[in-house]
């Protein structure tokens, strides 16, 4: 498993989760917290000042080992994370660049979109990185994306816009389908499933997310975390993980929109961000892992099943001593 994390200061960090004792020395009857505890550590890939200017976005292909990031110096840089290497910049940008998304068809990357403060949404093929559209996303010429959402199918994505715009976007067609205004901007949104499969996606705009239909957008769930939402990610059985100004992690419900167990305290300042390493066809204990990155520079690794403890510890950390803006994560082994 691998994660990238950008900074303010300009740095790209890198770190893969590995495990300090082969797995067959692990018990079958020790516990899973204190087995994860002793051999789970986060070791460190790279890091380095990768653009001119703070990075605003990372995205990362979730079985690929392949990476994104975006920056407020135009451009966007991918790296190839089991190699540690930097696979060099997309210049296609021409304004700062908001946020990034992949689109993988199991463990192949298909297309890389990025969203600058232009108003356009530029859609590669993942396969050598050709530029393939150029999309204007919001019927407001210059209004940029601060979040994207690609739909399971890749077929279209979602975007939400920081004057309160949210658009639908045909990646087949290479154009916007669908454009309307918020009652509030949203800062993010992601496709999900509910507990019962149900198609859905949901929307963070200040201490409020959102749960909508995925067919006709209706609203099932009002969720309010009590502060300002930053980070979330959906997992498996219908649970989406919250983080922001609360410092905490929640673990909610999409079927009921409640909580259902949190981690108080998860970090000393605001969570930047919100990994999950779910995958679906692996029932390891691996699956049951959250990352989670705060402003104050640390990343620390939980355990998804110690969430109901009072006081769960983390079973990995790292501090980058920066302040970080954003995390994604490979599940690749």
């Amino acid at each position: 498993m691998a994660l990238v994390a950008g900074s303010y200061e300009r740095f790209i960090w890198g770190f893969s989760l590995k495990s300090l004792a082969s797995s067959a020395s692990a018990s079958a009857s020790a516990s899973a917290s204190a087995s994860s505890s002793e051999t789970l550590s986060l070791a460190p890939l790279f890091s380095y000042p990768a653009h001119a200017g703070p990075i605003r976005c990372v995205a990362a292909a979730p079985r690929a080992g392949l990476a994104a990031s975006g920056g407020s110096d135009d451009t966007v840089r991918l790296y190839d994370l089991p190699a540690a290497a930097d696979l060099g910049p997309l210049l296609d940008p021409s304004a700062a660049v908001s946020a990034v998304a992949f689109y993988s068809r199991g463990p192949v990357p298909r297309n890389l979109l990025a969203a600058s403060d232009d108003g356009l949404l530029h859609l590669y093929d993942a396969d050598g990185f050709a530029l393939l559209a150029s999309i204007r996303v919001f019927s407001a010429r210059h209004e940029p994306a601060d979040g994207l959402a690609v739909h399971p199918t890749g077929r279209v994505a979602l975007a939400v816009g920081r004057s309160g715009g949210l658009a639908m976007l045909n990646l087949v067609r290479g154009r916007r389908s669908f454009s309307c205004r918020l009652e509030r901007p949203a800062t993010a949104v992601a496709y999900a499933e509910d507990g019962a499969g149900g198609d859905r996606f949901v929307m963070a705009a200040e201490e409020k997310v959102t749960v909508h239909d995925s067919e006709d957008a209706r609203i099932i769930h009002e969720i309010d975390c009590g502060k300002r939402v930053l980070a979330f990610a959906s997992a498996k059985k219908g649970v989406l993980y919250t983080g922001g100004e609360e410092r905490g992690i929640a673990a909610w419900d999409l079927s009921s929109g409640k909580v259902t167990s949190r981690i108080e305290g998860a970090h000393s300042t605001r969570v930047k961000g919100i990994v999950v390493f779910d995958d679906k066809n692996d029932g390891s204990e691996v699956c049951n892992l959250i990352a989670s990155a705060s402003s104050d520079g640390i990343i620390r690794i939980w355990d998804a099943r110690m969430m109901a403890n009072q006081k769960p510890t983390p079973l990995a950390e790292a501090n980058t001593k920066a302040r970080l803006t954003c995390l994604a994560g490979s599940s690749l082994k």
